[in-house]
């Protein structure tokens, strides 16, 4: 029960949410979050997964996002290091598309836009007879190559999450806010549990509307609101294939339709490739991938490498759904990909979060937060860009998996890579005593053993097979289905408590 108001409600537990819940948290707010799915259960788990300043927007003169993004691609590059880690990306030259003269321009404004520090700048690539013009065809003879980074963007949110608990925060999964008023200077909002159906309200000082594609749609419905400004919902899908080629090395495809398209090393086996744009009306239901985006991933791709893609090479796909700001472009790619904050003042403010993107997530919620601050007097200065996010204190990965490694002699060294890639710092809390993979639990397939699962539930948040499967891991890629419904009967049986909440969740 609620003895006193919250500072700030926030509404949407994608990487906008976690975001600002964090940092408001950190600068002594008090704060609610309320996320009526799964984190990171929409947007914020189906991007291309890159920190990145967005090489393409200098095309549509969108130079203070890619400022602003390559700035925070350094920051966030020390914030989490071990879920997020430098990328080299390789541009072919395509001689009937941009000319060389402007890609040039191009990558010399992208390294000297913002400060680089960790990252080597771009040079000039003679693909014959280089590794990285193997897999290509043949008269692809010229390209380029320059940095930028990857992210497991889930794992991103659930860890703003996370920090956002450790500094106060209530965070509540699976709880949709379905009213909102004002009254006598305070907002008083009704959350219903989506599991059980129980509601309560919570009172508080403030609101933060930050439920991505349903922003709009939230401030109709439960707020009674005819906001003035709108969202653009394009669908972006994605392709995983069997791996297409060798190396760390990324390629970046240029197409006639003015788009590009990445081609990503994923999950040690695997290609990623993607995206595409596609403006949606509305939202029916999940997203999921058409037959043209399909055809069209394929043939982009096959344009560039020497042997086709096709069907069969597909093992997964993923679609999700970027809530734009509406600047009344027509063309889904051009429409703008930087953000507006839209606060309602009043006695009791309500703060509207539209557009961003996974690179600048972070300055976004430094932003919202400060703009919040005439409401709330006490609020301490801005804090993030020098705390890293939870199992991000190891500064050097490297350096960090070769201590673990000497520390837990009876692992396999790869397999602690991949639980240092998703757990960082937090590694050692769940190994506990354990000396061997005998002393984990069930052993449920691709490397997930029982203590992992059990940590994701009491942690994590995570409650169904799928939440561990799709979200916290990428397990799911390399596991059965008799080992997927393995693993939901177990999580089942084994539930923190009736709800599945995380340890901690409340507030002391």
């Amino acid at each position: 029960m609620q003895q006193q108001p919250a500072d700030l409600l926030v509404i949407g537990g994608g990487v906008n949410g976690t975001g600002i819940a964090r940092d408001a948290a950190g600068r002594g707010l008090s704060v609610i979050l309320a996320e009526r799915g799964d984190l990171a259960g929409a947007t914020s788990q189906a991007a291309t997964k890159l920190i990145h300043g967005g090489l393409r927007y200098l095309e549509q003169y969108e130079f203070r996002l890619v400022r602003e993004a390559l700035g925070e691609r350094e920051v966030l590059l020390r914030l989490a290091p071990h879920i997020i880690w430098p990328l080299r990306f390789v541009l072919p030259h395509h001689p009937g598309l941009r000319p060389a003269w402007m890609i040039r321009i191009g990558l010399f404004l992208y390294d000297h836009l913002a400060s680089r520090v960790s990252l080597p700048g771009s040079i000039g690539l003679t693909l014959t007879g280089d590794p990285r013009g193997t897999p290509l065809k043949p008269h692809f003879k010229r390209g380029f190559e320059y940095s930028d980074g990857w992210v497991d963007d889930a794992r991103l949110v659930v860890l703003n999450a996370m920090s956002a608990r450790e500094l106060g925060a209530e965070i509540n999964v699976r709880t949709a806010v379905t009213a909102a008023r004002r009254e006598n200077g305070f907002w008083h909002a009704t959350l219903v549990d989506q599991q059980n159906g129980a509601s309560r309200e919570v009172t508080a000082r403030g609101i933060v509307n930050a439920a991505g594609p349903w922003v709009r749609d939230l401030l109709v419905s439960g707020f009674g609101r005819q906001p003035k400004n709108s969202v653009r919902l394009i669908k972006g899908s994605h392709i995983v294939t069997r791996k297409l080629f060798e190396g760390e090395h990324c390629y970046i495809f240029q197409n006639a339709d003015g788009r590009v398209l990445f081609a990503i090393p994923y999950e040690h086996d695997y290609t990623l490739i993607g995206t595409t744009d596609v403006a949606l009306d509305k939202l029916d239901g999940p997203p999921a991938i058409s037959e043209a985006e399909t055809t069209y991933l394929l043939e982009a791709a096959s344009e560039y490498f020497a042997k086709p893609v096709e069907r069969a090479d597909i093992v997964w796909s993923y679609a999700g759904v970027r809530p734009l700001y509406d600047d009344g472009e027509n063309d889904p790619s051009a429409i703008t990909r930087d953000y507006v904050l839209d606060l309602e003042s009043d006695v009791a403010p309500l703060l509207s979060v539209y557009g961003g993107k996974l690179t600048t997530y972070r300055r976004l919620s430094e932003q919202a937060v400060e703009k919040l601050k005439p409401f709330y007097p006490q609020m301490r200065g801005t804090w993030t860009a020098g705390k890293a996010l939870p199992g991000g204190e190891i500064g050097d990965f490297e350096a960090f998996l070769a201590d673990l490694t000497r520390r837990h002699p009876g692992f396999d060294a790869a397999w602690l890579r991949q639980l240092a890639r998703r757990h960082g710092g937090h590694c050692d809390a769940i190994l506990g005593q354990a000396t061997s993979t005998a002393d984990l639990g069930e052993f449920f397939g691709a490397g997930l053993y029982a203590a992992e699962v059990d940590w994701l539930m009491r942690r994590e948040w995570a409650v169904d097979a799928d939440d561990v499967l799709w979200r916290r891991t990428k397990c799911g890629l390399n596991m059965s289905a008799a080992q997927r419904e393995r693993l939901q009967t177990w999580m089942q049986t084994h539930r923190p408590n009736q709800t599945g909440q995380a340890d901690g969740m409340q507030q002391p």
